[in-house]
């Protein structure tokens, strides 16, 4: 653990003592695709090495020599900071700057965790991240225990007897935004079957011995059962009344946007866009001439990626063609570790490029977090009747079923600020990969836009794949309603 007193030895002794090491997976489902990550009080580095199995660059904080050890081979580097000291922070990460910083069971051993937050906060870049596991002092384990005038603390678990600070969900929330930071969702991690972690410790100590490997427990295969069968439909149970059967709230929290220029990358999807690429490229060098232009290429017919690529764009070629769902998924990454904006639209016309610096303005200065642009308001003379009656119906299905109140599920033009991009784990395998990226932020706590757009006549052939774009605009509704909370509080119709 990280020494909350600058009783480094103490500390050290004390974090010999837990007989479980293992992934906070509430927190690690969380982490998304980051660049580079702070791993503060990052243990053996379970959760670190998540994070650098998605790409990225994980430095952790750590203080416990024989945890060093461990974490030194998952990680990219370890640093033995005192987290509650100014300048050892100074000298530790002086010159480092993070787009993702995890606190992982860490600010409950600190006699001021706002003091560690704001000591910390400065090493994240602007939009960036914050994931926060707290135990939560409020659990039906707890309430019982106080209910038999029980309060006792012990080796590990939420009264852990080195703890400093306890927390309940809503003071969780509060200690985060006075340290100011923006509270986007709580996720939790159940304590249903954790309450008789006592009783299969005592069977492992039985079967392994007194002192068996802290890992041990989470590479056997009755762990995996639990984490494939059981912890899913306790997730679900949790999420019921998380106050009360949650062992830890996980908040994803992030720097408030501020109005600021940012870096932008128009992106493009082509596929024997001959006809289209230059005239199309010269209106968007138009209405942003300082944008970079990203195309994912998929063409087999034609000279495309020959003109995009002259013309000063970077072309990705993606052949042979998987697809809409693994293009857009290249496109919108790769932007994402580039750039702090996104804006992409057809390469056929249908939306007009005028619309760029609209979608700029709403996420520069007023701190929009993706826009959408809605072309199904009305019908469009340009949208024939079937294609216009298929697109409303799935708009109704995702307010009937996530509560988000769009007529626009699949547009082709969307602005994303980079960092909630980067924020999720998009899977593009498949088609309606749109679903996903508008339903995700939404039920998540970001601040979407939803505004009306023309919708013109295209260029060139349509590439749309109606029964697989139909079969997997399905799989992806159902699939996201375990994602954030149902609602739309912060969707907004312009």
């Amino acid at each position: 653990m990280i020494d909350p007193s600058a009783e480094t030895t103490r500390a050290q002794a004390e974090a010999t003592k837990y007989a479980v090491a293992e992934e906070n997976l509430a927190l690690t489902r969380a982490i998304g695709r980051p660049r580079a990550v702070l791993d503060v009080g990052c243990g053996v580095g379970l959760n670190g090495a998540f994070a650098k199995k998605r790409g990225a660059r994980v430095t952790g904080i750590e203080i416990e020599p024989s945890a060093i050890a461990r974490a030194q081979g998952r990680l990219d580097e370890v640093l033995p900071i005192d987290i509650t000291s100014d300048e050892a922070v100074r000298r530790g990460l002086s010159g480092k700057q993070f787009d993702l910083l995890l606190f992982a069971d860490v600010l409950e051993h600190m006699a001021d965790p706002v003091a560690v937050l704001r000591r910390l906060l400065p090493y994240l870049e602007d939009d960036g991240h914050v994931i926060v596991s707290l135990p939560n002092v409020a659990a039906w384990t707890v309430r019982l225990g106080l209910l038999a005038g029980r309060f006792e603390y012990g080796a590990s678990g939420i009264l852990d007897d080195t703890h400093l600070r306890f927390f309940t969900r809503e003071t969780g929330r509060k200690m985060l935004e006075a340290a100011g930071l923006e509270v986007l969702r709580i996720e939790q991690n159940p304590m249903l079957v954790r309450a008789a972690k006592d009783a299969v410790l005592a069977a492992q100590r039985t079967l392994s011995g007194p002192a068996p490997d802290p890992e041990a427990l989470r590479r056997s295969l009755p762990y995996k059962l639990y984490e494939g069968l059981v912890r899913p439909v306790e997730d679900v149970v949790a999420g019921t009344a998380p106050a009360l059967l949650a062992f830890q709230h996980v908040y994803v929290a992030r720097k408030r946007p501020r109005p600021r220029k940012l870096s932008l990358t128009v992106g493009m999807l082509t596929m024997n866009e001959e006809e289209s690429i230059e005239r199309m490229m010269g209106e968007i060098r138009r209405v942003a001439p300082d944008a970079k232009i990203l195309c994912v290429d998929s063409s087999t017919k034609d000279r495309t990626p020959e003109i995009a690529a002259r013309l000063g764009a970077r072309v990705l070629r993606q052949v042979p063609p998987r697809g809409h769902g693994p293009a857009m998924e290249l496109l919108m990454y790769t932007a994402a570790a580039e750039s702090d904006l996104l804006i992409y639209l057809d390469c056929d016309f249908t939306y007009p490029a005028d619309y760029i610096p609209v979608l700029r303005k709403l996420v520069e200065e007023e701190g929009v977090d993706v826009v959408n642009c809605a072309r199904t308001r009305s019908r469009p003379a340009a949208m024939p009747l079937p294609n216009y009656m298929a697109n409303r119906t799935f708009a109704a299905m995702a307010h009937a079923m996530h509560g988000i109140p769009t007529c626009d599920v699949h547009s082709g033009m969307r602005a994303y600020r980079s960092s909630v991009i980067r924020a999720f784990d998009f899977d593009g395998e498949g088609d309606a990969l749109p679903i996903d990226t508008l339903l995700y932020p939404a039920k998540c706590g970001y601040h979407v836009v939803e505004m009306p757009i023309d919708y013109n006549e295209r260029v060139g052939q349509s590439k749309l794949r109606k029964l697989a774009g139909t079969v997997w605009t399905m799989i992806r509704l159902f699939g996201a309603l375990p994602v954030g909370t149902r609602g739309g509080a912060h969707y907004e119709i312009k």
